[in-house]
């Protein structure tokens, strides 16, 4: 049997070319309460089938995946810069099939690919060494053989903190509604919420975009995506009245898979603020979009309305014992030309909102001087000037745009790319982080549906792998290894305010400047897979010494 196993480091592609010269691992240090992900990469020549067996102590708390590879359409733009692992479109390794251990196979013809072992190790998990064996078997028309590679968990006696980091990543409700083919808010489609929202906090999403109306988000003007609003509308002469029982099913979701932050949707249209979003209201027994393209942002129509609307949502939020974990958006990426637009909408926003908090992603210092955005999330490319103003509550986000020098989560990046985030925002004291696709499974201003195992870029309007994060199955979803590694950049946030207790902040930066070689900025951070878990295990050395001392 000409058959080749390497175990490696979650950072690590494996193409179907050959797995080379990967380095690799054997050992971690960690704590209760962290994940853990690392690869198998399997080479063959032959016509192979291969089963695999785990035997470990930490057996139940393991899963296996097989890394299937995605289409990668569009890698990149053209103007973009070399760090790249291609840049010419073709297949790319990223979604992670869960594998039953007693039923899977894997079969391979001469070529290459990996089983992902995704670990998650219980809070009170006593201290010392865990082995973790992985057992692979061969059959089909090569001679059979079996082949084991071990990993030594070192599990130490200190619990990892809970994320502090705020992540909201878009959830797009009326995507699950038409990739799986069922009625907006039909049981089968709260079925699915429920499952993409379990799987959203597993990866570390815990805000959740929440369609209090149809977000008015990616849509071309004139145009509308299905109708998602939680809250039913009814107008009788200037009154409106408020029906939030499909809200509070919605919030009831959402804690029950420990999602804590609700970021209520955009309230004006996107990229202006030009328009009222697409509202649908009852009068007269009869609904329709009395909001939209057809109404100017600041009519006294609409003005009326979110006098009324937006105090009537803060008296349920309170009822429900949700106020203080709602967040609000004005409007989606404003321009400077819009600086008097925007301000016109918090004016009327603000007071109505009883203190709660407003976020919008922003990239022009000025919304912030001027007190219009108190949590500004701005692109890591324009960060600079908001850091070097010592702003408080920062938060950051990429999407298409970032693709020179800065991290983002491209299928044709390298995985580095994507976890540097994580010593970043805690270097530069960032509390949290948007990125718009979640699971956005339409093509650029959603003017039709697309398939995401044919097109990875929204039909070439996005780079391959902005659009979505997760893969949809058969009544479920998946993750992508993407979004496995970006959870992994939060875990690493962590791990540096757990030593930051025993060493202090200053000496947390420090060290990681110092392993970087350089000041570690949004752009300059080392090129290489080895730096960021390196320095992450010897951050966990250390916390394990404190303990002991």
């Amino acid at each position: 049997m000409n058959l080749t196993v390497k175990q490696v480091s979650s950072l690590e592609k494996i193409r179907a070319y050959g797995i080379g010269k990967v380095k690799t691992v054997c050992r971690r240090t960690i704590m209760g309460g962290e994940s853990f992900s690392y690869q198998l990469a399997i080479q063959s020549s032959d016509n192979t089938e291969l089963h695999m067996q785990v035997i470990s102590p930490l057996k139940d708390y393991i899963k296996l995946y097989t890394v299937k590879n995605t289409v990668m359409d569009f890698a990149v733009y053209e103007d973009a810069d070399d760090d790249y692992i291609t840049k010419e479109p073709g297949l790319m390794p990223d979604i992670l099939m869960p594998l039953e251990l007693e039923s899977d196979s894997l079969r391979l013809v001469n070529e290459s690919e990996a089983i992902w072992v995704s670990v998650s190790v219980p809070e009170n998990t006593t201290s010392g060494e865990y082995p973790i064996t992985v057992s692979i078997s061969s059959s089909g028309e090569c001679e059979a053989a079996e082949i084991k590679q071990t990993m030594i968990l070192d599990v130490i006696a200190a619990t990892v903190p809970k994320q502090h980091t705020i992540f909201t990543q878009w959830f797009h409700v009326d995507c699950i509604a038409n990739v799986h083919n069922v009625p907006i808010y039909s049981e089968e489609h709260w079925s699915l919420i429920d499952k993409y929202m379990s799987l959203a906090s597993e990866l570390g999403i815990n805000m959740i975009l929440t369609p209090i109306i149809t977000p008015p988000l990616d849509t071309g003007i004139g145009l509308t995506r299905p109708c998602t609003q939680l809250v039913k509308i009814e107008k009788k002469d200037e009154s409106y009245s408020f029906d939030f029982s499909l809200l509070k099913r919605w919030t009831t979701l959402a804690d029950k898979n420990n999602i804590k932050y609700f970021e209520m949707s955009h309230l004006f249209s996107q990229w202006g603020l030009k328009y009222a979003p697409n509202i649908k209201i009852t009068e007269n027994g009869e609904e329709s979009y009395m909001f939209g393209w057809h109404v100017d942002a600041q009519s006294d129509e609409y003005r009326n309305f979110l006098n009324q609307f937006l105090p009537a949502l803060i008296e349920f939020c309170k009822a429900e014992g949700i106020k203080e974990r709602c967040w609000f958006h004005v409007s989606d990426e404003p321009s400077a030309e819009h600086l008097p637009a925007y301000k016109y909408a918090c004016d009327i926003i603000k007071p109505l909102i009883d203190g709660c908090p407003t976020l919008d992603a922003i990239s022009n210092y000025d919304f912030y001087e001027k007190g219009l955005i108190p949590n500004p999330v701005t692109a890591t490319d324009h960060i600079d000037v908001f850091i070097e103003n010592n702003v408080k509550n920062q938060w950051a986000y990429y999407c298409c745009g970032q693709c020179k020098k800065v991290g983002n989560r491209f299928l044709a990046m390298p995985s580095y790319r994507n976890r540097i985030l994580g010593l970043q925002m805690y270097k530069y004291n960032i509390n949290g982080f948007l990125h718009w696709g979640y699971n956005f499974y339409n093509n650029q201003l959603s003017r039709k549906r697309i398939n995401p195992y044919i097109t990875s870029s929204s039909d070439k309007a996005f780079p391959s792998g902005d659009p979505f994060s997760v893969y949809p199955i058969t009544n479920g979803v998946v993750p992508s290894l993407r979004a496995v590694v970006f959870k992994e950049a939060l875990n690493d946030i962590e791990v540096c305010r757990m030593l930051e207790g025993y060493i202090g902040r200053d000496e947390v930066i420090n060290m990681i400047d110092s392993a970087a070689g350089m000041n570690l900025t949004f752009s300059e951070y080392p090129k290489n897979s080895e730096f960021i878990p390196s320095l992450i295990e010897k951050f966990e050395q250390i916390i394990k010494s404190h303990i002991k001392n």
